[in-house]
């Protein structure tokens, strides 16, 4: 990307942080960014960028690219006063989960070019990956901008249809910590056995860390990499039997899942207080 290109990042908590460290990471410089954050951690200010608390203190700062990275339920009081300060014509690129471009354009004013994303955590280490969507008249050379930026963290998906991004958000927007939960309950079962706890720990995290680098690398699918380590009448055939039955791990997971796409449909609802 163009190291002239100037880059306001309203949001720099756990994910926005972890996004500008990725970017910089790329050779973006500090200079580029403005980052809009009341309170910041001691993390983000040794990224070295400019941060404010509000956009009052922003010295005339004419982004090219707004990332909006903050909680759906502050956008309505955050992003109405921020359209007066940005030009025409910039790309918005917004992380917020349930809030579509529709209601984007209510709450931000202006002649603006509005892709959505959502990232996960992993974004952190390279190793995320992100869906886009954007709004029909998006340019393509700002589509392409947004694409590089999020590229820059992990991999990209673009969707077909903007609905589609709850379930992204369902999937590997949440799916990180459903990762780590299934970590830590492989970890007690493994004290509940009798294993000491750092014993425990270390073997649920590797063989997940080791299943995780394997269904990277192989050609083939998950399912078949679950085949071929069950023996027919194995120990690993019996706990399958558990997890895979009618109200197991699958109907569970499918449970959570949906659980997460109805929390991403309501945040789309407006607040009735907004005016």
């Amino acid at each position: 990307m163009d190291k002239s290109k100037k880059i306001l990042l309203i949001g720099g908590g756990k994910m926005g942080g972890a996004l500008l460290g990725g970017w910089l990471q790329t050779g973006l410089l500090p200079d580029q960014f403005l980052v809009q954050e009341p309170h910041p951690s001691d993390a983000l200010m040794a990224l070295g960028v400019r941060v404010v608390a509000g956009l009052e203190q922003a010295d005339n700062f004419a982004p090219d690219i707004v990332i909006i990275a903050i909680k759906p339920q502050n956008a309505a009081s955050v992003l109405p006063p921020l359209s007066a300060a940005l030009p025409t014509g910039c790309l918005v690129l917004s992380l917020l989960a349930g809030t579509p471009i529709v209601r984007l354009k209510v709450l931000m004013t202006g002649d603006f070019h509005f892709v959505r994303t959502m990232p996960n955590t992993p974004a952190a280490i390279g190793l995320g990956i992100s869906a886009l969507i954007g709004d029909a008249d998006v340019p393509a050379e700002l589509r392409m901008q947004a694409e590089w930026l999020m590229q820059a963290v992990g991999e990209t998906i673009w969707l077909d249809h903007e609905d589609q991004i709850n379930a992204v958000t369902a999937i590997s927007g949440s799916g990180p910590a459903y990762v780590f939960y299934l970590a830590e309950v492989l970890a007690g079962s493994g004290e509940a056995l009798g294993l000491d706890p750092s014993t425990a720990i270390r073997l649920a995290y590797q063989t997940i860390a080791g299943a995780g680098a394997m269904l990277d690398l192989a050609d083939a699918n998950a399912g078949d990499l679950r085949r071929n380590v069950t023996s027919p009448g194995g120990t690993t055939e019996a706990a399958l039997e558990v997890l895979m039955a009618e109200t197991g791990l699958g109907d569970l997971m499918r449970r959570a899942t949906s659980a997460a796409v109805q929390r991403a449909r309501a945040l789309a609802i407006p607040d009735k207080t907004d005016n």
